[in-house]
């Protein structure tokens, strides 16, 4: 697509959308497609073109991101045709099936945004376990895996520097080349909270090394239980409809919708990046991003359980862009 075409269409779609959102696209488009297509008039782009574009995305270990740019490709295609800079949209021969691989999606029982402020209330509330508490809060604040939290141990924390490293050997997720990755989780102010409140609980001697957070019950050299954080949830009216790993699911719908980046998103779900490289590029040119987005993840869970009602993820991102 020729880079005035693409931009035209960008001025014209950015009028309702945040600004941190808009700035994406354009910078995906600026990344991702006018080097493949950006030289060429608008009304010369064929299908194949496009496909070429996506695949060569796509073979960087970035396959969402090529569904994406081919998406926004046809949107500014559409345009093209409309505003009479085209005769057809190329695009609409193609779809993301046909020409990438299948998505590898996590379905896991969750709740939706309606139903998130009496969650955390019922979290907040929950009269069990301490430690089981203070789990499934921990959990909703920082959206890891759920082995990656009940098998947390204390050395993994730097609480000075708010930040979690959680090791190879427990990430979820394995490289291109399977080689496993530390992922870094910033820690927000309410999360630190809670790490402080659970030292407070256990004793500080036995709250750093290899100790780990939530130890078992019986068994305190083995870890808490995935099914103890499903009984909780169940106990408090969630059973079926929310896992631990459900908060993965929200928080990335909620953050997409704040208008944070998609590849920053990406990066804090501990998402593969496949080339090794770019990984480790991407790891230190987001982290301030992923600051900013687990703070706001968490003032926003905060709101919801404070008032009791539904604050609606776009209404939450406006709000923050006025505090700031």
């Amino acid at each position: 697509m020729s880079n005035f075409g693409a931009r035209s269409w960008w001025a014209d779609w950015k009028g309702n959308k945040t600004d941190r959102y808009a700035g994406y696209v354009l910078v995906r488009l600026e990344a991702d497609a006018f080097p493949e297509l950006g030289h060429k008039p608008v009304s010369t782009l064929t299908a194949p073109a496009f496909v070429q574009m996506a695949k060569k995305i796509e073979a960087r270990g970035a396959g969402e991101l090529a569904r994406r740019v081919l998406e926004t490709s046809g949107q500014i295609m559409r345009w093209a045709v409309a505003h009479g800079l085209a005769e057809r949209n190329p695009v609409a021969d193609v779809k993301p099936g046909d020409v990438l691989k299948p998505r590898v999606v996590e379905n896991f029982a969750r709740v939706g945004a309606a139903e998130l402020p009496g969650l955390m209330r019922s979290i907040g509330a929950y009269d069990g376990a301490v430690y089981t508490r203070m789990a499934l809060r921990l959990m909703a604040l920082t959206f890891v895996r759920t082995s990656e939290l009940i098998e947390a141990r204390w050395q993994e924390f730097d609480l000075e520097a708010a930040e979690w490293t959680i090791p190879p050997e427990r990430t979820g997720r394995k490289g291109s080349a399977g080689n496993r990755r530390p992922h870094l989780v910033p820690l927000a102010p309410q999360a630190i909270e809670v790490l402080r409140l659970l030292q407070t609980a256990r004793g500080a001697d036995r709250c750093q090394g290899a100790a780990l957070l939530f130890p078992g019950e019986r068994d305190h050299e083995r870890p808490m239980s995935n099914g103890t954080i499903l009984m909780a949830l169940k106990r408090m009216g969630y059973g079926g409809r929310m896992t631990g790993h459900g908060f993965r699911g929200v928080a990335s719908t909620a953050l997409n919708e704040m208008g944070f980046r998609p590849d920053v998103i990406e990066a804090q779900l501990s998402h593969v990046e496949g080339n090794r490289v770019r990984a480790a590029y991407n790891h230190a040119q987001y982290l301030d991003e992923r600051r900013e987005l687990m703070n706001a993840w968490a003032d926003y869970l905060d709101a919801v359980q404070r008032t009791g009602k539904v604050i609606p993820f776009r209404q939450a991102a406006q709000a923050r862009k006025v505090a700031a």
